[in-house]
């Protein structure tokens, strides 16, 4: 439930998505990699054993991590994203006709979250066009060249993760987290915001301020686990 004195503020993932899910959802969920996604709200969405779920997202977590866990709890039917490299369990459900998926060009699907969330049905774009991600897409031909029509898109529920919010909702992102964050919570019926640290209404810069709390229906402070997607190192040569 929320705080007597913040209705927006929840004490933990679980209740802050409570009357939100139901299965055969569409869920958009923030982040890029491993860096800004929603980890704790994507957690609850696990135990809810929510099933048959539509998830949009850049990629699909890594095996047992992130939306990796609701891969291996076969509790996703279908991915919307642009990239899926690095999770095993999402490669074998896919090539056993176990998952459907719906690729797109990544900055493609970045716009068509960002035309969902601004009330633009569709949009044409020559990304893709003479590939498969053009088939069975209308084509239009402008000033002697060719673009396909791409929809919006919108979720019952977006799950996103910011680094600072207050209890207005209002966020602040850090860095590569800014990517698909910002744009989802606009794009979704109901948004839903993990934040590193909740601070005092008015103590945020409204210039620096990335989401409106407008666009934010609930959030929730929440600690987060630093993994690192891959780890690259390299040995120094000695003479």
């Amino acid at each position: 439930m929320p705080t007597p004195t913040s209705p927006k503020v929840f004490p933990d993932a679980m209740s802050a998505l409570e009357g939100l899910m139901f299965d055969g959802m569409t869920v958009m969920s923030g982040g890029f990699g491993l860096c800004g996604i929603p980890e704790n709200l994507i957690a609850a969405l696990r135990d809810s054993g929510t099933t048959g779920l539509t998830v949009i997202s850049n990629n699909a977590g890594v095996d047992g991590f992130g939306l990796g866990q609701l891969l291996t709890r076969r509790q996703i039917a279908k991915m919307i994203s642009s990239y899926v490299g690095e999770n095993k369990e999402f490669e074998r459900q896919y090539l056993a006709g176990e998952l459907e998926l719906e690729f797109n060009p990544q900055g493609t699907l970045a716009e068509r979250i960002r035309a969902g969330g601004a009330g633009i049905p569709g949009f044409y774009t020559a990304t893709g066009v003479g590939t498969i991600v053009a088939d069975g897409k209308e084509l239009k031909d402008f000033n002697g060249r060719q673009y396909v029509l791409e929809t919006g898109l919108v979720a019952d529920l977006s799950i996103i993760k910011a680094w600072k919010g207050d209890s207005r909702g209002n966020l602040v992102f850090r860095k590569t987290a800014r990517n698909f964050n910002p744009m989802m919570a606009t794009a979704g019926k109901v948004c839903v915001a993990e934040v590193e640290e909740i601070v005092p209404v008015g103590s945020l810069d409204p210039d620096s301020i990335h989401t409106p709390g407008i666009y934010v229906d609930r959030i929730v402070q929440a600690i987060s686990e630093k993994r690192i997607e891959q780890r690259t190192v390299r040995v120094r040569e000695t003479v």
